[in-house]
């Protein structure tokens, strides 16, 4: 027992160092592919955790238009009073003043000082920030106020995270699309790697036929060989996404007065990622090697 495993570790060293470019290349390329697929499944997760948070907290904007009267603003302060009653629609609301609404301009736009200094406080809309007693009465409120005179919109959570969604949902696609390609590349040169590894070991093999060994004894180095790519790409993959994780979602975006506080990524959905990162590359390997032999080993 211990003699064969020791005989096919032996051999699936030969052959790695036997074609190490080819390898290296494999490795390299399944790990790219894989790090790719690994951080979009982290963005959704990360996508996917903050539109539910703010779902969670439903919130609509009024904004009254720049030149609003006092009157019109007083409206529909009055009227938001009236709903937040027993019987209205309205849990709570905030009223930001032309002051507050250049205020949260400065601290959006912060890094980004001429924008701030071209504008002005009386350049900005007052604004209500309400919370329906309900996610489900969103729209109703919406509909209460948006025909008002001196409301400019009314903008709901969906509304606001539509555009997110779409441009993650392109970006997921578009990259789900160029992992593809570099997985079926990682693919070809394993494939090419177990082929240049049987060809340079041919009489070996028909020597080993010859003497009464199995087929799945031949087969087990070299598809032992693709494992080892496929097992090395991921872990370095794994450890591009852990990077992402610790340097991208949980650093750059932990400023919780920003838009993105509500975003984030959990440890066990970093842990179910390497996993099916794994997994992947796993399979790559023994796929590639697998398709590699056919050539060579046919039953």
């Amino acid at each position: 027992m211990w003699t064969r495993i020791s005989y096919f570790a032996r051999e699936t060293l030969v052959s790695l160092r036997r074609n190490v470019l080819m390898t290296i290349a494999g490795i390299a390329t399944v790990a790219v592919s894989l790090a790719l697929f690994g951080g979009i499944l982290m963005l959704s997760k990360w996508v996917d955790h903050g539109t539910e948070r703010i779902k969670g907290g439903v919130t609509l904007e009024i904004f009254m238009t720049v030149k609003a009267t006092d009157q019109q603003v007083k409206a529909v302060q009055d009227r938001l009073d009236q709903d937040e009653g027993r019987a209205g629609n309205v849990k709570s609301y905030r009223h930001l003043s032309k002051a507050d609404a250049y205020a949260e301009f400065k601290r959006i736009f912060r890094r980004n000082p001429d924008l701030v200094n071209s504008i002005r406080a009386q350049d900005l809309p007052e604004s209500f920030r309400v919370v329906p007693k309900k996610a489900e009465l969103t729209e109703v409120v919406k509909g209460e106020f948006r025909t008002q005179q001196g409301v400019d919109s009314v903008t709901t959570p969906g509304e606001a995270l539509k555009g997110l969604i779409d441009v993650t949902n392109t970006v997921k696609y578009i990259f789900y699309g160029i992992s593809l390609v570099l997985l079926a590349s990682s693919l070809f040169l394993i494939v090419n790697t177990i082929r240049l590894a049987t060809f340079a070991r041919r009489r070996e093999i028909e020597v080993m036929k010859l003497v009464g060994a199995s087929n799945w004894f031949v087969r087990i180095p070299f598809i032992a060989e693709g494992m080892v790519q496929g097992l090395v790409g991921a872990g370095l993959a794994i450890i591009a996404v852990a990077s992402l994780k610790h340097f991208g979602f949980d650093q750059a975006f932990n400023d919780r007065s920003s838009f993105f506080a509500e975003f984030f990524v959990t440890g066990s959905d970093a842990t179910w990622i390497a996993f099916w990162v794994l997994v992947l590359g796993l399979v790559i390997g023994v796929i590639g090697a697998s398709i590699g032999l056919r050539r060579f080993l046919r039953t």
